[in-house]
């Protein structure tokens, strides 16, 4: 069946908003939204059962919202809401956070003010919504760096609340990942915020994942024609060997057993972005950039990094000149850790 629209009348006096139905639209908008709804609903099994109930009062409340709005690609307004909160589901957030997420554009694009939001959900997930949408406001101009962290201080001291900044990631993340309708210029000034605001921040903030994702999603859309060839020359250097990751991780593994030293490993291919990055900045050739894999081993002291080292160094080939001992001379920023290349026996 179709679903009302709903519009917002606002009050003049109080400032207090109420929703009057209008005419029907497509079932499939609501369609839509529950089949989404239904996916995100799986990965808030870490709340409890009242949890939950205040997350499908947050949802309806949106999906009333925003019903007859659409996305670029024609899709309903409401799946991003419900993509956002189920990212932020992904980092186990609380169920305020889940339900902001739910509700990020509520304030912004469909009239509901905020002493609503206080009324029917409480204070805390209020003061969230709204510090959202006093984000929205902010907009980036420059590519400076220097103006760049400014940017970024000025944006985490106006979150007070940290969910603010992580529902606003995931917000952006979402976005990021489904801008091929938009306009190329609107595409470009998002993505060059994005590389230069809101990966670093994801950094700081140790998400890693998220970082790099958005790292890359700015580079596809930033340096199109770069991102492609680059693709290719990866591809033609490694070819489809994601199974060069796990084969290295396992011998990694398997030498600090026989070793007697516990650590984690962590092993991933590095991503266009970083490859560009380091061909740039350092003025290689594709072909002079050594390192396409990346691997973290983690320990539990730091003279244990030194003991890893070590087992790597006797376990793979260490190219000379390219060990940096960031424990003895710290990153501006206080990062500290062993940096080496090595040859291993499948040449990477």
């Amino acid at each position: 069946m179709a679903g009302p629209i709903t519009t917002w009348i606002r009050d003049a006096a109080s400032g207090v908003g109420r929703r009057v139905r209008e005419p029907a639209v497509p079932a499939a908008t609501s369609d839509a939204a529950a089949a989404s709804f239904a996916t995100l609903t799986k990965k808030l099994d870490y709340l409890d059962a009242s949890d939950i109930k205040r997350v499908r009062e947050a949802y309806r409340f949106a999906d009333e919202a925003h019903l007859g709005q659409f996305r670029a690609s024609g899709e309903p307004y409401i799946t991003h809401p419900i993509a956002v909160a189920g990212l932020c589901a992904d980092w186990k957030l609380d169920a305020q956070a889940i339900m902001a997420a739910l509700m990020h554009d509520a304030m912004e694009d469909c009239g509901v003010t905020k002493v609503e939001l206080i009324e029917r959900f409480g204070a805390a997930t209020a003061d969230l919504v709204d510090g959202l949408t006093k984000l929205d406001k902010l907009q980036f101009s420059t590519k400076e760096e220097s103006q760049a962290e400014s940017f970024r201080k000025m944006l985490l001291a106006m979150a007070r609340d940290v969910r603010v900044i992580l529902i606003k990631l995931a917000d952006r993340l979402h976005n990021m990942r489904t801008m091929g309708a938009m306009v190329a210029a609107k595409r470009i000034r998002i993505a060059r915020e994005t590389l230069d605001i809101y990966a670093p921040i994801a950094h700081r903030l140790g998400l890693n994942q998220t970082y790099r994702e958005l790292q890359e999603l700015s580079f596809q859309h930033l340096k199109h024609w770069r991102h492609a060839a680059l693709s290719k020359a990866v591809l033609r250097a490694r070819g489809y060997r994601r199974d060069i990751v796990d084969r290295i991780q396992h011998e990694v593994e398997k030498a600090f057993a026989d070793a007697k030293q516990k650590v984690q490993v962590f092993g991933r291919e590095k991503t266009l972005y970083s490859i560009y990055a380091k061909m740039r900045d350092k003025h290689l050739s594709f072909a002079q950039v050594n390192d396409i894999f990346g691997f973290r081993i983690v320990v539990n002291t730091l003279p244990e990094c030194y003991l890893a080292l070590g087992v790597l160094h006797q376990l793979y080939k260490p190219l000379p000149g390219r060990f940096k001992d960031y424990i003895a001379i710290p990153k501006a920023n206080g990062y500290q850790s062993l940096h080496t290349t090595l040859v291993s026996p499948l040449g990477t």
